[in-house]
């Protein structure tokens, strides 16, 4: 589907570079789907800002429930629609099954309009079918991956994003990350076949301030610009450099510095590190 650009009729569309919405279904969402979605502002449940920058947007959002579980085993459904979520990067599916329920899924990139998906055991390993990995040929590309059985997916589920099957161990597969890690899964986990649809959401440009507002996200302020007392960057003479290592306006360590807990259990699964992928990439 790609991008599209406009005339710079204004300075806001001389460089702005928007999804092409043309192949999405012109329908109104599910209602039986839609639940209300409170906006937080970056703030905690005791009213203060943990999060910097969030805030603002003029627009309600209604959150889609989403199947990540794909549960329903053995029961062949249809693709509806592909709707646009506000939500997400991805595009999202409307299936109905054949006993009449009707589900949200991650919409998948080959997945047409009136195809028919299953999940389950039986179900062949193409693009919108969900099965356990162990299931699922070598080299297959697969989204919305469990981390462990019964734990509904959560990994691959942006935009142009999937892993890729690339060895079984016994009981374990080896599945290679977006990130480039490559990591072992139980054979028994869930995952849908197919890579993410909206692959080009990476190439958007929004193209003025104001459309990043909109979608809720205030200016930020380098610290190199602030007073000694607002962060560690701030002060000196002019356009100073910060003199130290880059940290957060706390103190804390960034750009570089590994933030996984040590000792973590899942340690054990992890085969190549994605830091040492890119490395290997170079």
């Amino acid at each position: 589907m790609g991008t599209k650009k406009f005339k710079p009729v204004t300075p806001g569309r001389r460089h702005a570079e928007w999804p092409d919405y043309s192949e999405l279904s012109k329908v109104e969402p599910e209602k039986s789907l839609l639940v209300p979605l409170k906006e937080k502002a970056g703030r905690n449940n005791q009213g203060r800002i943990t999060v910097r920058g969030r805030g603002g947007g003029s627009h309600r959002r209604l959150y889609r429930l989403i199947d990540f579980a794909r549960d329903k085993v053995g029961i062949p459904a249809k693709v509806l629609t592909k709707e646009y979520d506000p939500n997400r990067s991805a595009w999202i599916n409307l299936v109905q099954y054949a006993d009449g329920e009707k589900r949200y899924i991650i919409a998948p990139l080959e997945l047409e309009i009136g195809q028919t998906i299953m999940a389950g055991e039986e179900a062949e390993p193409r693009p919108g079918n969900a099965l356990p990995l162990k299931k699922i040929p070598l080299g297959t590309f697969v989204h919305n991956v469990e981390l462990y059985p019964g734990s509904k997916g959560k990994v691959a589920r942006a935009a142009g994003t999937a892993a890729q099957v690339m060895g079984m161990e016994g009981k374990w597969v080896r599945l290679r990350l977006p990130s480039g890690e490559i990591r072992l899964f139980d054979g028994e986990c869930m995952a849908t076949v197919g890579i993410v649809s909206n692959p080009d959401h990476k190439n958007v440009v929004h193209g003025k301030a104001g459309r990043v507002r909109h979608l809720r996200r205030r200016p930020k302020v380098r610290g190199v610009a602030m007073n000694p007392v607002d962060h560690p960057h701030g002060g000196g003479e002019g356009r100073g450099h910060p003199g130290r290592p880059p940290v957060s306006p706390w103190g804390k360590l960034a750009k570089g510095v590994p933030t996984r807990k040590k000792g973590k259990p899942s340690d054990k699964l992890i085969v190549v590190r994605a830091r040492d992928a890119k490395r290997r990439r170079r």
